[in-house]
């Protein structure tokens, strides 16, 4: 029994290493990516410190003053700057004196420090003052500070007095690199363009899901089921062309179909319409073709499903039916739809995950236009971490909205689960041979 059993877990143990590293741990890694702020700018490594303008807009709004501060220049009377101005060639007692009586003082304004220098024991020349008053000009801007303690100390030395919190948020606002932060999922729930998304998603899940993959596909399982067996499977073999055609081809065939140049635009033109794109010429034209794309790929595999489920009835109840003088409706009410329950579940909860998922047939076809009008959530997760106008890709808003996908599909297919009953689907039955 224990051989039994060791030689059970290394027979599964090949499965369980497959299911963690091809299933679980992308989920894993996309929870842990969703909760970061990794963009193009950030990068997937540790940050500098820097503050750059758009720090310092950043700044403007927390604390104007000092935002408004950094973005001068100071004069300060420092070691390096005192020892460029003994390399100048000027009068030695210049640079001893500031050395003794000013070293270490900051001013705010290039006028003060000129004015101090004017007033040395050894006054300079005017020429000579502005000159010796550059080598003390020192700025915060776009400098790079590895830690926070250095940009600190570069503050406290240019005599910007800050308080515990004010750093704070002078280091939050211009570091560089990626950081933990829920913020992600705060922009999604408050961006008017996430709406609308949503709603695009919810209606294109609908609409192909209803209408083609369950419906459809249904209605193509019970036409065929009736037809002679020849025709029958040179039938679904034709239905099947959508999904073993390359994606690209595929949809380059739908373009062709409506384009400017394509087929509709040439029939059209035959009774005076001018030729323009159907497919991006609108929203609602834009949809219909969408849903037509992705509804004859979907339609294809319940078609299979229902029909070999149809095929597991068995024929004596038909014959049955047939001398009890039921019509092809009553047998599809009250033989076959009763006992697909199965099967529409399973085509319905994988087919939802997989628009969920899905986004190759609408980036091909319309790339969410026209504007965002055809824009599903998978297709703006994709452009929002790999591929936007901006040019600045944001990893973890992508991950984010990749991970209310897994969320929706988990929710979704336990609803499924309710809705089907699935208890009594998977239940012992109650007359066994």
């Amino acid at each position: 029994m224990k051989s039994s059993r060791t030689l059970g877990l290394v027979m599964i143990a090949p499965a369980a290493i497959m299911i963690i590293l091809f299933f679980l741990m992308p989920v894993v890694l996309t929870a842990v990516f969703s909760m970061t702020s990794m963009t193009t700018a950030t990068g997937i490594s540790g940050g500098v410190y820097q503050i750059a303008p758009n720090s310092l807009i950043a700044l403007k709004s927390a604390i104007p003053d000092i935002a408004a501060e950094m973005a001068e220049p100071r004069y300060a009377i420092d070691e390096a700057g005192l020892k460029a101005i003994e390399g100048l060639g000027l009068t030695p007692g210049i640079a001893a004196e500031l050395r003794t009586k000013h070293a270490g003082e900051v001013f705010t304004a290039r006028r003060d420090v000129e004015r101090m220098i004017k007033d040395l024991a050894d006054r300079p020349s005017t020429r000579d003052v502005k000159q010796i008053s550059e080598q003390f000009n020192r700025s915060v801007l776009n400098t790079r500070f590895d830690s926070k303690e250095q940009l600190f100390s570069a503050l406290d030395s240019l005599g910007f007095n800050l308080t515990a919190e004010q750093k704070e948020t002078v280091a939050k606002a211009t570091y560089t690199g990626w950081v933990w932060t829920t913020d992600n999922f705060s922009r999604m729930t408050t961006s008017p363009d996430m709406a609308r998304v949503l709603l695009n998603t919810v209606l294109y899940v609908a609409l192909v899901l209803m209408l083609f993959n369950v419906g459809y596909a249904l209605l193509l399982a019970i036409w065929t089921h009736y037809m002679p067996p020849t025709p029958a499977s040179i039938f679904r073999g034709i239905w099947l062309l959508p999904r073993i055609t390359p994606v690209v081809i595929y949809v380059m065939l739908w373009k062709w179909l409506a384009w400017d140049t394509g087929f509709i635009s040439i029939l059209m033109g035959k009774f005076g319409y001018p030729p323009k794109n159907y497919l991006l010429d609108n929203a609602y034209n834009a949809w219909f073709f969408v849903v037509l794309i992705n509804g004859f790929i979907g339609a294809s595999m319940g078609m299979l499903v229902f029909s070999s489920a149809m095929k597991a009835i068995p024929k004596s109840q038909f014959y049955a039916s047939e001398v009890d003088g039921a019509s092809r409706w009553q047998q599809i009410r009250y033989i076959i739809l009763p006992q697909m329950r199965w099967p529409i579940l399973f085509v319905t909860c994988y087919q939802t995950l997989s628009l969920l998922a899905s986004f190759n047939e609408i980036l091909l076809a319309t790339n969410g236009g026209p504007g965002n009008a055809t824009e599903v959530w998978a297709l703006s997760a994709y452009h929002t971490a790999l591929r936007n106008y901006a040019g600045n890709l944001e990893y973890g808003l992508g991950a984010a909205m990749a991970l209310v996908l897994v969320v929706i599909g988990v929710v979704m297919s336990l609803l499924y689960l309710r809705v089907f009953n699935y208890g009594t689907l998977v239940a012992k039955p109650l007359i066994e041979d």
